[in-house]
């Protein structure tokens, strides 16, 4: 490689530095920051046709493209008189006056460039900040305070303005960062919308306090609803924004956010109130605190504090007063949790913490039955430590050592189901793996060992047929240990050749893998549930030692193979990967044995499903990927399928088709009576299409649908229109139905008017329309901040 690469530039700490391979090259000059003139460097220069200087009166006339220029000021006139020693500058004729990145074009002009304060009448203007409009006055009052008087002013900066301010009175303050219109109206299309006695805005993009945008919104289950948020800045790192509001169906609620950024901590609260809901008849809040601590260095080690508390008045609250702009309608669970987090920053890291929660389970759920039950536990306390080492002798150690204390949380669901135990869990896994890795070719060979202790509380509570829940073999053992050990081994290779596809020249991989893991069987119904799930079987799973997650309150008996193989097409120039095709399947050489549960279907089959995935991107607008779960033992039907369409032909225009399904995870018991498998998802079967489109230059729709197959109902709904105008507005009108329960739904309206470095009035569905469709894009490109150097002379 050559000494003299191409450079590359990394930002640090808002400075841009320029490095070269192998030698420091290019850096920011001083020469284009923004410094403050000491008094030796304001020379002023003259440049004119003609000149005539006057000794007894220290006055020069310039005539004729006549100019008086400072660093800071320059002075354009067709004839100037300037005071050398005053520095009054008197300008007639096509007066332009550029001052620290501001522009007034005026008939005349009385202004002295070493106060920096000035007077014209009929003016045209143009601040720093891209705004522009006429006044019948203008004042420098000092180099910091610019008056206008009579005015009309407008960020629109089109032929046609769409939207601009009318004022008796515009005061423009360069360090406070804020311009004020006293007396003022704003119009759109000429017709005005809103008067104010006061109006205040920024003149850079900077933080400062006042009232927002107020914004409109409208649900079906709140009603309209009119918001008028106020920010207050108490300082650069410390604000406070209210958010008073009020819903038709639900009343008056006030909402706070306080966030706060030190060098050592930082957090953010949130707090709601709905002092009287009136179809509730009940008062209703939610809150939401979140603070991190740095607590310094010891031992090595560095400790920081975290705490999350999220909490509501009621399970129904986001499904009722979900803000629009949070989207929180499907949470069902509420943290409270507080932690001492640990790490060395290179080997070793872990925390000490308690954790609570409040469950938010939709009542009316078709899941909300005597056979799932939701449960939780609250972690109090819970220690984790992971560590790793890597190449120690050229072997790779992973440590993960546990300690939870379990406390069930009743729920309210279901307020008289059986207790489940409490108990604690003390935990470890340790393993070793000699990594082997050559061009084209690895295995990595690998032992580990799990110890776990369990101390159980068990409970008495039977349900109405005595059968004990949790009691599974009949015996509640309060103490119980498990030690098992784990035996992988992990190979694949790498092989590589040039060929074509579609005629074209591409590279091809073929990379086969073998994975196989080994654990003997131990006895573990003895063992309570904690927070261990079933996994399912997909390409991760697929490569994992356990089908059971979480906290491994049961670890499975493994003898198995899984085969892998994967081919991929790259093109031969750019690298870009075309496509992709995959295969897995896992062969059990023993039967399965352990459950999570005497209800738990076991594994009869000697091999699993085939999984079968494939993505192409055969053009640079055209993405296709496709998986399967096909049965082997059953003519290769589907178990799981998914599809998914990705066409995005040009900028603004995309369109989205997906497809999923998944059967029902029925077994069939001793007696061949067919039952469903309580401790898997319930199959679905639903349909997504997704689109931005362009119906014109200006006018773009968006879209999306959601449509449960097996359940004949739509899920979710969207529709909206969106309009870009050239320079000054864009709006969009969306409208979104959405279920929030199974017997629940809402309807939500936005409609929003942007109006272009002034701010936007109504709810925000930015957010709602880039998660819900994907490759959406904003219509509009936000426009760069404007350097006073842009308009220089």
């Amino acid at each position: 490689m050559s000494k003299f690469a191409f450079p590359f530039f990394v930002l640090v700490s808002g400075k841009l530095f320029g490095v070269e391979q192998g030698i420091y090259g290019l850096q920011l000059s001083e020469m284009l920051n923004e410094t403050k003139l000491k008094s030796e460097d304001n020379s002023t220069f003259t440049i004119s046709d003609s000149v005539v200087y006057s000794k007894n009166s220290n006055i020069v006339q310039l005539k004729g493209d006549a100019q008086v220029r400072r660093v800071d000021s320059i002075v354009k006139a067709d004839s100037i008189k300037y005071n050398l020693k005053s520095g009054e500058v008197h300008a007639l004729g096509n007066v332009r006056l550029l001052n620290d990145g501001n522009f007034i074009a005026t008939p005349s002009l009385k202004y002295n460039v070493n106060k920096k304060t000035g007077v014209s009448e009929e003016v045209e203007y143009r601040l720093s900040n891209g705004g522009s409009g006429t006044s019948d006055r203008a004042e420098l009052l000092d180099e910091n305070h610019l008056q206008l008087g009579k005015t009309i002013f407008s960020l629109c900066n089109c032929d046609s303005k769409f939207w601009y301010i009318k004022a008796s009175q515009i005061d423009v303050y360069k360090d406070e960062n804020k311009i004020e219109a006293k007396n003022g109206s704003l119009y759109i299309k000429d017709f005005p919308v809103l008067w104010s006695p006061y109006l205040t805005f920024p003149l850079r993009k900077e933080r400062r306090s006042g009232f927002l945008t107020p914004t409109l919104s409208s649900t079906s289950r709140s009603g309209l609803g009119f918001t008028i948020p106020y920010f207050w800045n108490i300082s650069p790192n410390i604000d406070l924004t209210l958010y008073p509001q009020y819903f038709s169906k639900r009343g008056f609620q006030l909402g706070t956010e306080f966030r706060y950024l030190k060098p050592n901590y930082s957090g953010v609260y949130n707090l709601s109130y709905l002092p009287r809901d009136s179809e509730r008849k009940d008062s209703r809040w939610a809150i939401s605190l979140s603070h991190t601590h740095k607590l310094g260095s010891f031992l090595g080690f560095d400790f920081s504090l975290s705490g999350n508390i999220r909490a509501a008045s009621d399970s129904d609250y986001f499904r009722d007063l979900s803000n629009l702009q949070n989207y929180q309608e499907s949470k069902t669970f509420l943290p409270k949790n507080l932690s001492l987090n640990f790490t060395n920053n290179s080997t070793i890291k872990g925390f000490l913490g308690v954790t609570k929660y409040q469950s938010l389970h939709d009542l009316t759920s078709e899941n909300s039955d005597k056979h799932i039950y939701y449960y939780t536990y609250e972690r109090l306390p819970e220690l984790k430590i992971e560590g790793n080492w890597y190449d120690i002798g050229g072997f790779d150690i992973s440590t993960k050592l546990s300690y939870i204390n379990f406390k069930f949380q009743k729920n309210i669901v279901w307020p008289h189901h059986p207790l489940a135990p409490d108990g604690s869990r003390l935990s470890s896994y340790t393993k070793v793996t000699y990594p082997i890795e050559r061009a084209g070719w690895y295995i990595k060979p690998s032992i580990g060992l799990h110890l776990s202790h369990y101390h159980t509380n068990w409970h008495t509570n039977y349900d109405g047929k005595g059968v004990n829940y949790y009691a599974q073999s009949g015996r509640q053992i309060d103490s119980i240990s498990r030690i098992l050990p784990i035996y992988s081994v992990d190979a694949g290779m790498i092989f590589e050749r040039k060929t074509s596809l579609f005629g074209k020249p591409k590279y091809q991989t073929l990379e086969p893998r073998l994975y196989y893991v080994h654990i003997p069987y131990k006895d573990q119904s003895d063992i309570p549930i904690f927070d261990t799930s079933i996994t399912y079987l997909n390409f991760a799973t697929a490569y994992s030692e356990n089908i059971f997650s979480g906290g491994w309150d049961r670890i499975n008996n493994a003898n198995n193979l899984t085969v892998g193989l994967t081919s991929r097409w790259f093109d031969e120039g750019s690298g870009k990967e075309r496509l992709s095709v995959q295969l897995a399947q896992k062969f059990y050489f023993t039967k399965q044995k352990v459950s999570i549960s005497n209800n738990q279907r076991l594994r009869k089959l000697k091999k699993s499903e085939i999984l079968a995935n494939i993505a192409t991107s055969l053009t640079d607008t055209l993405k296709i990927q496709a998986g399967w779960q096909l049965d082997s033992e059953n003519k290769l039907t589907s178990s799981q399928t998914y599809l998914s369409i990705n066409w995005f032909p040009k900028r603004l225009a995309n369109l989205s088709l997906t497809y999923r399904y998944q059967k029902d995870p029925f077994y069939y018991n001793e007696k061949g009576k067919r039952l469903r498998d309580i401790y898997q998802l319930k199959g679905k079967e639903n349909i997504s299409i997704a689109a931005q489109w362009p119906l014109s230059k200006k006018v773009f729709a968006v879209g999306r649908w959601d449509y449960s197959i097996r359940e004949s109902r739509t899920t979710q709904s969207i529709l909206g229109l969106e309009y870009k105008d050239n320079c000054c507005f864009s709006s969009r009108l969306v409208l979104q139905r959405y279920a929030v329960s199974a017997a629940k739904s809402n309807t939500a309206i936005y409609f929003q008017l942007e109006l272009n470095g002034l701010g936007s009035v109504g709810p925000d569905p930015l957010g709602l329309l880039r998660s819900s469709i994907p490759g959406y894009r904003k219509i509009v490109t936000p426009s760069p901040e404007i350097s006073p150097f842009e308009r220089y002379e």
